[in-house]
């Protein structure tokens, strides 16, 4: 690898680098217009040609009334060509692989040593202050031959087959079917968006837990996922609702000061009521989940709204009440829906 100057050169290593810029960037150029961009004649661009053929870039002649070179992919890997931004944007990438779960780290981590060594001392310096940790939990771990292959599938709008092993839940008696959409890591998880045919819906499955069959099964036409941002249907699917908001919002008065509730509001919003009181507005899955949810903060809570919040409050009661009790719970009611239990899983 190597880094282009930023200052352009007349020596012929300068005008070698920024021809091989110039070949990156667009498929055919026609001699003339290189040889216009470079200041030189055409017969020079020529002997230029040559030289990088030698070093192992593999241009190819295009044919036509202009005439021109197209940089083909070879058989060996030559040296590659990043201008200075390009080459600290590579080295955050790479220090960040580690934080996906892809099964690249290693990998990773010796490739940003290789563009390390060859970065100018000041770029280098720049990198090195990098420090970059994975949020959300240990990334789980997915082979990348299985990412290939799903995003392969992706660009060839392929239906895919696999087993998926959900716990708690039984083997399939056949595999699955699903058109592959998007592919996107949330969390250190890599999960799968797609649309399934057989129960016409859009599906979420997490990567790890598939096995692919092969071959793939036939084309379909890609759809838009709902709302036409894919990392918000997800973040909706997590929350059990259609848009990326919780389903069921309340807002509360705590017995505590705001410095000591807001880290722990998470998307809600926190704000000071009256000196040692915060109000707060929060949300969740259901009404259950909400109120137990606000009760981790362990102070008296006034609940402004809406009454949906305080009836959930009243049942938890009644259950502490029997679990203290040690009396028997009454029917189980039904559990609200959850739009996607692969994701929430």
């Amino acid at each position: 690898m190597q880094v282009m100057p930023v200052a352009s050169s007349t020596a012929t290593s300068g005008r070698l680098l920024s021809l091989l810029s110039l070949l990156q960037v667009r498929r055919d150029w026609p001699g003339a217009l290189l040889a216009g961009r470079l200041g030189v004649s055409e017969r020079t661009v020529r002997r230029d040609v040559d030289r990088l053929r030698e070093l192992g870039y593999s241009i190819q002649a295009v044919k036509g009334p202009e005439g021109g070179y197209r940089l083909e992919p070879g058989i060996k890997l030559p040296p590659l060509l990043f201008d200075e931004e390009q080459a600290v944007a590579l080295a955050v990438a790479l220090r960040s692989a580690a934080g996906t779960g892809a099964g690249i780290e290693e990998a990773a981590v010796r490739a940003l040593d290789t563009v390390r060594q060859v970065l100018p001392t000041r770029l280098r310096q720049r990198v090195d202050v990098l420090e970059i940790a994975a949020a959300g939990g240990t990334p789980v771990q997915v082979d990348p031959e299985i990412l290939l292959a799903l995003s392969a599938a992706i660009r060839a709008t392929e239906e895919v087959r696999f087993d998926y092993a959900a716990p708690s839940r039984p083997a399939d008696a056949e595999p699955r079917r699903l058109q592959p959409h998007h592919l996107l890591v949330r969390s250190g998880r890599w999960y799968l968006v797609g649309w399934e045919a057989r129960r016409p819906d859009w599906r979420t499955y997490r990567v790890d837990r598939m096995t692919l069959r092969v071959p793939n099964g036939p084309r379909f036409t890609p759809r838009e996922v709902p709302g036409g941002d894919v990392a918000a249907f997800l973040s909706a699917r997590f929350k059990g609702s259609e848009t990326d908001t919780w389903p069921c919002r309340g807002e509360v008065i705590l017995g505590l000061p705001v410095t000591d509730v807001a880290p722990f509001a998470g998307d809600g919003v926190a704000e000071e009521a009256t000196p040692g009181k915060t109000r707060l507005r929060t949300g969740s899955w259901s009404w259950a989940a909400l109120a137990a949810g606000l009760l981790r903060f362990d102070c008296e809570i006034d609940v402004m709204g809406p009454p949906e919040l305080r009836a959930a409050f009243a049942e938890l009661a009644g259950r502490a009440t029997r679990a203290a009790d040690g009396g028997g719970a009454p029917a189980a009611k039904s559990r609200p829906k959850i739009l996607d239990a692969e994701a929430a899983r």
